[in-house]
């Protein structure tokens, strides 16, 4: 690289220009500058590689043995150069190979994942989708390794310093299996009071929610006999047996086996959130897979 760094870089195009047709008129023409520049630039390009690069001829400016040794590879580096600085061409999903990278939880696995597969393999059948583990207390640790495409997470706890799109807002519902014997309507408080609840505890093993904090607001608590760390796990126990809980609307409403009912206390809900890297934000491929996202949770 030292050679480099004693040349100006410029030359080597007005040198490219010299080599495809040696002549200084013809060549400025070309590249868009005078006859003088291009004579002193080539006064240059001499002193600097140490050779006459262009002698007199009969028709002309003739190249030297020094001048095309340099023709061939020369070219090939300034096609090179221009392609690596050139504006990336537009993704098209039918012919990637891409594998993406996500975090999420077992939550927007179900109501943001799912609905994005389907588009997927329509749309890229040639890519892969892996989708990684969510740990709360590790999310601003792996958002900051910079490796992985998207995380899906509730605004409240998003890492900062990442690009974020707003997906959509979430409320929770009472939910219940279908002919659960003490749920024929909307409960009323002391109804609610008397349940058997699961709850979903991230980090694992919590006894206390939202839903708790609410009530204990009131001077009132409820009975939590079940913590479990994913939802679906919940969900599947809400739909075998005589617990309930208090789940997010969209992962229950279309699921034939539970019904679900408005709570008799009022519980704030959260927006999910998209996250992205600064650095993937201009990417194409990576704009055509958040696009994605937002347009396949649309047409749900």
């Amino acid at each position: 690289m030292d050679n480099l760094k004693r040349l100006d870089l410029n030359l080597l195009l007005t040198l490219d220009a010299l080599l495809k047709d040696p002549n200084v008129t013809r060549a400025a023409r070309k590249l868009n500058l005078s006859q003088p520049t291009v004579s002193v630039q080539l006064a240059k390009l001499r002193k600097s590689l140490d050779d006459p690069l262009f002698l007199p001829g009969p028709r002309g400016m003739r190249p030297t043995a020094r001048a095309e040794l340099l023709r061939a590879p020369l070219a090939q580096a300034l096609a090179l150069l221009d392609k690596a600085i050139s504006s990336p061409g537009p993704f098209i999903p039918g012919e990637s190979l891409h594998t993406w990278q996500v975090i999420a939880a077992d939550y927007c696995e179900n109501t943001v994942l799912l609905p994005v597969l389907k588009n997927l393999r329509r749309e890229a059948p040639g890519t892969r989708l892996a989708v990684l583990e969510n740990a709360n207390s590790q999310i601003a640790q792996v958002a900051g390794q910079d490796k992985v495409d998207l995380f899906f997470h509730i605004r409240e706890e998003s890492p900062q310093g990442l690009r974020c799109r707003m997906l959509f807002s979430e409320r929770y519902v009472l939910v219940s299996r279908a002919g659960h014997p003490w749920l024929k309507s909307t409960p009323t408080l002391r109804q609610f009071l008397d349940l058997d609840f699961v709850m979903i505890s991230p980090d694992g093993g919590g006894f206390w929610g939202n839903t708790d904090i609410a009530l204990s607001e009131m001077g009132l608590s409820r009975k939590v006999v079940l913590s479990v760390p994913h939802f679906m796990f919940a969900v599947f126990t809400i739909a075998t047996t005589d617990l309930v809980g208090m789940l997010p609307l969209r992962l229950v409403r279309d699921n034939p086996q539970l019904h679900y009912f408005a709570p008799p206390v009022d519980i704030p809900g959260f927006e999910m959130n998209m996250l992205w890297h600064e650095h993937l934000h201009r990417e194409p491929a990576h704009k055509w897979l958040r696009d994605l996202v937002v347009r396949s949770l649309e047409e749900g």
